[in-house]
């Protein structure tokens, strides 16, 4: 029963999408209400897909943030297997999937290849994920104009192959960490992304700055502000991911869950399921959905 009942929810929600798409308008279901994070070296998790998932489930969780691959692997899809079997499992109890990447920025065709290999990809019993958000981050390509010109013509192509229906998350730094580390990533194309992507999903790690529901408080309001300010959208489309699961204290983590109720975005989550604490699953699943 409980199987039957996550196919009709993951059912309505693709009749959602779907008409959402007819409209016009890509569908950020996906990316609403409480997510989680997978990656690729998240082995304990990725060794037994079934039982994660029913762990996920037992949260909350509406979406999986899961990886494909990053640049430096030797395949596009890393663990195909084991992906197929996660994605079988979530799509069997209701939850989403959405699928990401971190490029290099590198000359070349293997970040659109790869990115596209996660879209493209079904798993054993015929599931696409739900959705997929690139990862830029990477500061690999030193001079910051070539690596912005890189990231946005690969996110160009990326929307130019997938169409304007298609939902793509743009997954990017800590906005408040950005102003304040200026030789990290200045200026970040901050609304030439927003005009790429539907969702932006920045990583607003306060824990990076210091300790305390102040520094929680500071990053995650300064981060918001700048993303509807510098993308020129004061409606933009954002899911918050919190910081590090491991690194937040109980009195950090209720303190994002108050800025998540106060500011509303579309979606939150820390990083990653492997290591977030009680306490924290505590206060993001009292949001409710």
């Amino acid at each position: 029963m409980r199987r039957l009942a996550g196919t009709l929810a993951l059912a309505l929600a693709l009749a959602l999408s779907l008409a959402a798409g007819a409209a016009g308008a890509p569908s950020l279901e996906p990316y609403r209400g409480l997510g989680t994070w997978i990656d690729i070296y998240d082995d304990a998790q990725l060794k037994a897909p079934e039982a994660t998932v029913d762990r996920i489930q037992a949260r909350g969780v509406r979406t999986i943030y899961l990886e494909t691959a990053n640049f430096k692997q030797s395949r596009d899809v890393v663990r195909a297997d084991r992906l197929s079997r996660l994605l079988d499992a979530a799509h069997a109890r209701g939850i989403a999937v959405v699928a990401w990447y971190l490029p290099s920025f590198q000359a070349g065709g293997r970040d659109l290849r790869r990115s596209l290999a996660a879209i493209r990809f079904r798993s054993a019993g015929g599931q696409a994920f739900d959705s997929f958000a690139l990862d830029i981050e990477w500061s690999g390509v030193r001079s910051v104009a070539l690596r912005n010109r890189r990231a946005l013509d690969l996110s160009r192509r990326l929307r130019d192959a997938v169409g304007p229906d298609y939902a793509l998350g743009a997954i990017i730094p800590n906005p408040r960490g950005m102003e304040l580390r200026r030789d990290y990533w200045q200026p970040f194309p901050y609304a030439d992304l927003a005009a790429v992507y539907d969702v932006v999903l920045p990583m607003v790690y306060s824990t990076y700055r210091g300790d305390g529901p102040a520094v929680v408080t500071r990053d995650v309001t300064r981060s918001m502000t700048i993303l509807r300010t510098a993308t020129g959208r004061p409606d933009v489309p954002v899911h918050l991911i919190g910081g590090l699961g491991d690194e937040l204290s109980g009195a950090e983590a209720r303190t994002f869950g108050r800025l998540v109720a106060t500011l509303r975005p579309h979606g939150w989550s820390l990083y990653d399921f492997s290591v977030t604490a009680p306490s924290a699953w505590a206060a993001l699943r009292a949001l409710g959905q």
